[in-house]
């Protein structure tokens, strides 16, 4: 049983279907969407879905790669870039809508007779027999048993609560206010992911694949409550970009404010139960790591538990893959949190240090290539991860089996 069709769950089902372990997956949403996502794949995330053989996705979903990368200093360009960062080339970043491939995963979910998709449903209590986690209770009653419960319920885990499993916070988090400008013109941003630093705080905007352009922000202390957005982020623009933020004021409506907290549950997993993505690692929005760190943690549980599941093993052999599971991702979760961290406190630096600032949009002309070069080798580990899951490099069909099994 998996919980939370997000982009772990729901490639972990996909995976697990595909070789024919009958599974429930509980979703509390009805359908996709209607909360803050992330939307860019990176190359270390795209290849799980190659390994899937989920590429090229179907037209139909949203999905534009991105140009390349802006940084501005104090209205100064500071350096730009062009994708793929890799040299020889590689796959760019591609932007995708988020709920457009969820709902793809789950209409190929529903290929498979020996898949229960339950959606506008929530798993309530986890169900214990003795010391092992035996299945959930529903939000309407019904006990579902399962030999291995999936918590992948996103970073405020009820599941994970439930299971005594203990998040370590790391660093005291910031708040991010994040606004989707609905059809908005794009104008400069020109398929940039662009990131503003200057005295109104630090803003990262794209124009998204489905047509609106996102925008977060982290504003220094005491600001949050000042409503000429527009005009603040103008103010750090430089002149291409200045009148168009002016000409999207009134698009700028209430923005979501995000408690950014970074962790990782001291263990993730109890007997029958596994966490999942958010759920054992919260992480911060920097270079979209969550969503692609999920496809990583997917692509290994598939590999672990499906022969296992498949063929109806013992619980300790179970548990004992739970564990392998841990074993493989921590390394490279816990790495990349670090180099989040590494890079939110330049950002922090900057923009808790005016002179600082002005040093580095004077000196752009000069030195502007040299950090470019470097902050390129710094992106390596957010674009290829650290280190490659086991079987990654198999074709998806040699890690699948085509025949379902008869429900348990």
């Amino acid at each position: 049983m998996i919980v939370g069709a997000g982009p772990g769950g729901a490639c972990l089902a996909l995976h697990l279907a595909r070789q024919g372990v009958p599974l429930t997956l509980v979703e509390t949403m009805r359908s996709p969407g209607g909360r803050f996502r992330g939307e860019a794949l990176m190359p270390h995330g795209l290849e799980v879905l190659a390994a899937m053989e989920l590429l090229p996705l179907p037209a139909p979903i949203p999905q534009c790669p991105l140009q390349g990368w802006r940084y501005v200093v104090n209205g100064h360009d500071w350096f730009r870039l062009r994708e793929p960062l890799e040299s020889g080339g590689g796959r760019r970043c591609t932007l995708i809508s988020q709920p457009a491939l969820l709902q793809h995963l789950l209409r190929e979910l529903q290929q498979f007779d020996h898949v229960a998709l339950l959606q506008g449903q929530t798993a309530e209590t986890l169900l214990w027999q003795g010391e092992r986690i035996a299945g959930v209770r529903l939000n309407d009653g019904r006990e579902l048993p399962a030999r291995v419960v999936v918590a992948a319920d996103g970073r405020s885990s009820r599941l994970r609560h439930q299971a005594g499993l203990a998040l370590e916070q790391l660093g005291p988090g910031f708040e991010l206010l994040w606004f989707q400008l609905q059809e908005a013109d794009p104008g400069p941003l020109a398929g940039e992911f662009v990131t503003l630093i200057g005295p109104a705080g630090i803003c990262s905007a794209f124009a998204s694949a489905s047509g609106s352009v996102q925008v977060g922000w982290v504003q220094p202390q005491g600001k949050h409550h000042r409503l000429d957005w527009a005009e603040q982020l103008a103010a750090q623009s430089p002149g291409d970009l200045a009148p168009w933020w002016r000409q999207q004021a009134e698009a700028f409506k209430t923005p979501n404010r995000l408690r950014v907290q970074v962790g990782h549950a001291q263990r993730w997993w109890q007997p029958g139960l596994l966490l999942l993505g958010d759920a054992a690692h919260p992480m911060s929005p920097v270079r979209a790591q969550g969503i692609n760190l999920a496809l990583r943690d997917a692509w290994v549980a598939g590999c672990e538990l499906g022969p296992l599941l498949r063929e109806q093993a013992h619980e300790p052999a179970l548990d004992a893959a739970l564990a392998r599971i841990e074993a493989q991702r921590r390394a490279e979760i816990s790495g990349l949190q670090r180099h989040q961290a590494a890079e939110t406190a330049k950002g922090m630096l900057l923009l808790h240090q005016p002179q600082l600032r002005r040093l580095a949009a004077a000196s752009a002309p000069w030195l502007g290539s040299l950090v470019a070069r470097r902050w390129r080798h710094e992106q390596r580990p957010f674009r290829q991860g650290i280190g490659t899951p086991t079987g990654l490099n198999r074709s998806a069909a040699a890690a699948t089996a085509p025949r379902a099994l008869p429900p348990q």
